[in-house]
């Protein structure tokens, strides 16, 4: 059974059967069935469809935004906003899908030689809870746009999330007199996908979520010779030098971290801080965190909602308890709530340390670490003694910045500036953050068939 908790309340909101092996069967066979028609439609054909499906997002966003913050706890002004952020990468793809997929031409000894980007097949994506309408669209728009039939399996914690998702690309692309095949939401439990990741219908898979289930993936998908993209963890640093504008990174350092309650991969995590600026940064950090409310996240003043889980806010204690207990400073929150639903304060530690938890673990919860560092070399170390590479942050001159940022084990970095995920520019991790990217034209190839095609005859 799928079963929707809201993270408010603590009581259970939704229950949906999965899919038995007769439905997976079904929709794995119009999946198949309507690759062909998929294609033959075009680029252009496509992107109306695509641009269709997100006019209805748009136009249904206070149908949409209220189940995410029912089944996982997003402020709603935050889920209004990720509906039409999911809106926009659909369209984003709908406008470059073509350019981003124009023969590349290259120079050989043929008469003419050039590489085209045709679509594999089908695409499975595997997706996690705390972003459920973006993460979606990020997987679906590229691999769609690029001529693939996609396959949505989504986080059993938010069945009315992903069945709302569902009917938006079935009731367009029917509209547009297509099979239903090309668009499918799975309702699955975990152990139903390898299953399908194994059915040779299914030719590449895409895969959001934590290191532990990406290898569970990779090493399923990798037995079958079936290509994927990883996007994990991270622990992600935020550099603060002394010439930075401190109090413009602290606005942007606090907003990172506590965004969808701290739950997202690319949130700044662990905040590395010049020495020399050290204490006066901490309080800006402080007097910003102290102002933020947490709350009812169907309120509209809401900052902070509560972890999506009582088994995550569990965790999160613990790694704040230990973190403590190892000696860092507790200098708000930290105390697990009383009364209903998953709240957990908003809670700042300085003085953390390398080898405690909340510099040695992902830490997903509005929970943030500030650590000293004496210069811009040991800043730089630290956060590169890590097992993620996800995304990074330096607050510094431009040119300071940039310098550094070529030295960071990173797959994105941001200077002076929030770290974030955007349609046009690519994303993704090295290390134990996966591999592979998404968004931009960098993801919309990463399931395609980068086809060489050398036309004769020869030339000397």
């Amino acid at each position: 059974m799928l079963t929707a908790t809201d993270p408010t309340t603590g009581r259970v909101v939704r229950e949906v059967e999965p899919l038995d092996a007769a439905g997976v069967e079904a929709v794995l066979a119009a999946a198949e069935a309507a690759r062909p028609a998929w294609e033959r439609l075009g680029l252009a054909g496509r992107a109306e469809v695509l641009r269709a499906v997100a006019a209805r997002l748009r136009e249904r966003t206070e149908e949409l935004a209220p189940l995410m913050t029912e089944e996982m706890g997003k402020p709603i002004s935050e889920a209004r906003g990720e509906v039409a952020k999911a809106a926009w990468c659909l369209e984003h793809y709908a406008d470059h899908g073509a350019e981003y997929l124009a023969d590349q031409v290259l120079e050989s000894d043929a008469s003419r030689s050039y590489v085209q980007h045709l679509p594999l097949g089908t695409v499975l994506g595997v997706l996690p809870w705390n972003a459920p309408f973006w993460l979606a669209s990020r997987f679906a728009a590229p691999a769609l746009m690029a001529g693939n039939t996609a396959l949505m399996k989504h986080d059993p914690h938010v069945p009315g999330c992903a069945a709302a998702i569902g009917a938006a690309f079935a009731d367009e692309i029917e509209r547009a007199g297509l099979p239903a095949g090309v668009f499918a939401n799975l309702p699955l439990e975990t152990p139903q996908v390898e299953a399908v990741i194994r059915d040779p219908r299914v030719d590449a898979v895409s895969f959001t979520g934590s290191a532990r289930g990406g290898a569970a993936v990779a090493s399923i998908a990798a037995s079958e010779i079936k290509p994927t993209v990883l996007e994990l963890g991270g622990s992600d640093p935020s550099i603060v030098l002394s010439d930075a504008d401190l109090d413009v990174a602290a606005d942007t350092i606090t907003l990172s971290r506590i965004i969808n309650a701290g739950q997202s991969c690319i949130a700044a995590k662990r905040i590395i801080v010049e020495a020399s600026v050290y204490e006066s940064f901490v309080d800006r950090l402080k007097v910003r965190l102290e102002k933020l409310t947490v709350g009812d996240p169907a309120a509209e003043g809401t900052d902070v909602g509560p972890i999506a889980r009582a088994d995550l806010r569990e965790e999160l204690h613990r790694q704040v308890t230990e973190t403590v207990d190892a000696g860092a400073r507790l200098l708000l929150g930290g105390r697990l709530p009383d009364g209903d639903g998953y709240f957990y304060p908003v809670t700042m530690l300085a003085d953390v340390g390398e080898s405690m938890a909340a510099c040695r673990e992902e830490t997903f919860g509005p929970v943030m670490a500030v650590m000293p560092a004496a210069d811009a070399e040991e800043a730089l170390a630290m956060a590169n003694r890590t097992q993620y590479g996800l995304a990074a942050a330096v607050w510094s001159t431009p040119e300071r910045g940039e310098a550094m940022a070529r030295r960071i084990q990173a797959g994105q970095v941001a200077v002076n500036g929030i770290v974030k995920t955007d349609p046009r520019l690519p994303s993704g991790g090295i290390k134990r953050s996966g591999y592979g990217r998404e968004l931009g034209p960098h993801g919309i190839r990463e399931f395609v068939n980068a086809q060489q095609v050398w036309v004769g005859p020869r030339r000397d």
